[in-house]
């Protein structure tokens, strides 16, 4: 076993099935993990992939817990963490949070008194590639940090940042910025095959350029340099590059970075907003 903390997850979808491989991979026991998951499919999946007994029951998966990881939607939130008060007042576990947008003064004022560790993990930590950047307030523990660090370093590379706000620059840079290399590579497969490569020949050039991309990228100290490796004066990289800077490449990246951190901040205050509304409506739990 890798430590003797005992881990509950409240929620067993994807991030957590993620998040589970990884700690089994890295030596945590069976033993260990319980997950509180409303839907009877997914438990059953948990038991098919990993031999865990999910349960329906939030409270049991928390009697004990060292640490819950809430891997629940955001805008459930409130009401999982309502209903769920008297068993995390039982066990004062540390939470951490991979709720996208919720702010750790939301996710407080529901579990009044716990330490409260927020993640922003991404999807590549369905393949054990993941990278997540994690933040506290200042009087959460070295300890408690520690604990936080070791469940997401399963899923891949981890980092903290020293403000919340920070979260939703990750949540545009890492957490979105898959998508942005997918896209890349659907328009230069679509561009090849324009100008008469066979489509699926492009599709799987394209494919294996992001993934080898992604490798070299992976043991370099400077995305600068493995750049410049490739780029030969007065050659076709050179050409590409020069097109790009042309077509405003660098203005289109900030704006749409820029687009992604303010809409990311403006969904953590309305998930704070309508969790709370939830949270004092009288059919809150219904």
């Amino acid at each position: 076993m890798k430590t003797a903390a005992q881990i509950a997850f409240l929620g067993g979808g994807n991030m957590a099935r993620a998040l589970i491989q990884g700690l089994l991979r890295q030596g945590y026991g069976l033993a260990q993990l319980r997950v509180g998951e409303p839907v009877a499919a997914q438990r059953e999946l948990l038991h098919r992939e990993f031999g865990l007994q999910a349960t329906a029951d939030n409270g049991a998966a928390i009697a004990g817990a060292t640490i819950v990881v809430l891997a629940v939607k955001p805008q459930q939130m409130n009401a999982v963490l309502a209903a769920a008060r008297p068993a995390l007042e039982q066990a004062r576990p540390l939470l951490l949070s991979i709720a996208a947008g919720l702010r750790v003064a939301d996710i407080a004022a529901s579990a009044p008194g716990l330490p409260i560790v927020r993640a922003m993990p991404n999807r590549a930590a369905l393949v054990g590639a993941g990278a997540t950047a994690l933040y506290a307030e200042a009087e959460v523990s070295a300890a408690a940090r520690a604990l936080a660090h070791s469940i997401v370093d399963a899923a891949g590379t981890v980092v903290w940042v020293q403000r919340e706000s920070d979260l939703d620059i990750v949540t545009a840079l890492s957490g979105s910025g898959a998508a942005y290399f997918f896209l890349l590579a659907e328009r230069l497969a679509a561009a090849a095959a324009a100008l008469g490569l066979d489509a699926e020949t492009a599709r799987l050039l394209a494919t294996q350029t992001l993934r080898g991309a992604g490798a070299l990228a992976a043991r370099a100290e400077s995305l600068a340099e493995q750049r410049e490796a490739i780029t030969s004066p007065g050659g076709t990289t050179e050409a590409a590059l020069a097109a790009l800077e042309q077509g405003g490449f660098d203005k289109l990246i900030a704006a749409a970075v820029g687009a992604a951190t303010r809409r990311g901040g403006a969904l953590a205050a309305e998930f704070g907003r309508t969790g709370h509304a939830q949270l004092r409506s009288p059919d809150a739990h219904s």
